[in-house]
């Protein structure tokens, strides 16, 4: 919207920040917060040995395909060698006759289930921690997606059921949220949502994206459901010091802020100016079902993106083990 306004006039001149906190060179941001008593903590949580992986397919070829940010691509697959290689002459040859397949794929690093680097999203020419946005020219030089693929993410998950909570299964287009609904919604679960916790955060949007069938009708007037901006909001992230935000939305808050138009503006109060690191279009269906019939929402969360040196973003295909 042209109209809308700024961002830092969005989020105020003093939007709460947590720049310097890990010291000047830091990359990490709220990941800092998953240290070896959180990893034991998520442990702690492990009951049954439940394992559910949070990655959805790539690559898809029947129904609507893979779910994108729009003007992103899906993964391009292409075999470079199969049986056909050994049809004609000059075919590898090996000691014994076998034969292998290979192939390679083009893809847009945050074309799947998968994390944003802190550097990914910034304004007024600052990333994460008060890097250089030019940074960012050729190469991710700051604040890029390999810091966090070097940590890995490890601790306490928490699943709060928005849809479920609000008797659907999937929330509507532009639905949003806030924090005393997520605090209403984990009450109503029975849980409690922690310092520290991996907060993930269920839509129901992928089973829409799936069941709806029909790429066309679903980024038509694209605006997908989810949280929405306000200054408490933001210092309750900051407060329960959140390392890592995961819902099953391709932006992780709802598209355009309600009031003013401004577009995503949580990417830059969470994760420009908190470090909180953000993951997107996971499946968490089957983890819901599982924890709404044992009434469990706490579970043990890893996740290891891929170690992309100087990316945006990696693909990743997390695992909650209950």
């Amino acid at each position: 919207m042209s109209d809308a306004p700024a961002m830092r006039d969005l989020l105020g001149a003093d939007a709460p920040s947590n720049w310097g906190k890990w010291g000047p060179d830091d990359e990490l941001g709220a990941l800092n917060y998953l240290d070896a008593g959180e990893v034991l903590r998520g442990i702690r949580h492990v009951k049954s040995g439940e394992t559910f992986t949070l990655q959805i397919q790539m690559g898809r070829t029947d129904g609507p395909g893979d779910p994108l940010w729009p003007g992103r691509e899906g993964i391009k697959r292409k075999n470079e060698l199969d049986e056909g290689t050994w049809d004609g002459e000059g075919a590898p040859a090996f000691p014994g006759g076998l034969h292998y397949a290979d192939d390679t794929a083009h893809i847009f690093l945050q074309g799947s289930t998968q994390y944003d680097a802190l550097g990914h999203v910034w304004y007024d020419g600052k990333l994460w921690n008060g890097y250089d946005a030019r940074s960012t020219i050729d190469a991710m030089q700051k604040a890029s997606v390999l810091p966090i693929a070097e940590k890995g993410i490890v601790g306490r998950g928490v699943l709060i059921d928005m849809a479920r909570h609000r008797g659907k299964d999937y929330l509507d287009k532009g639905e949003t949220f806030d924090h005393t609904d997520l605090e209403a919604a984990a009450a109503a679960q029975g849980v409690t949502i922690e310092p520290h916790d991996i907060l993930c955060v269920r839509t129901g949007w992928m089973k829409y994206w799936y069941e709806l069938n029909d790429p066309a009708a679903f980024y038509d007037g694209f605006k997908e459901p989810g949280l929405t901006y306000s200054r408490e909001l933001v210092q309750w992230f900051q407060d329960r010091e959140v390392p890592n935000l995961v819902t099953d939305t391709i932006a992780n808050e709802v598209t355009y802020e309600p009031e003013t138009g401004v577009a995503l503006p949580l990417h830059c109060a969470l994760m420009r100016n908190l470090g909180v690191t953000l993951t997107e279009i996971a499946w968490l269906d089957d983890l819901a079902d599982a924890c709404a019939a044992d009434g469990r929402w706490s579970f043990l969360y890893v996740a290891a993106p891929l170690k992309v040196v100087n990316g945006t973003g990696a693909p990743v295909n997390p695992i909650a083990i209950r």
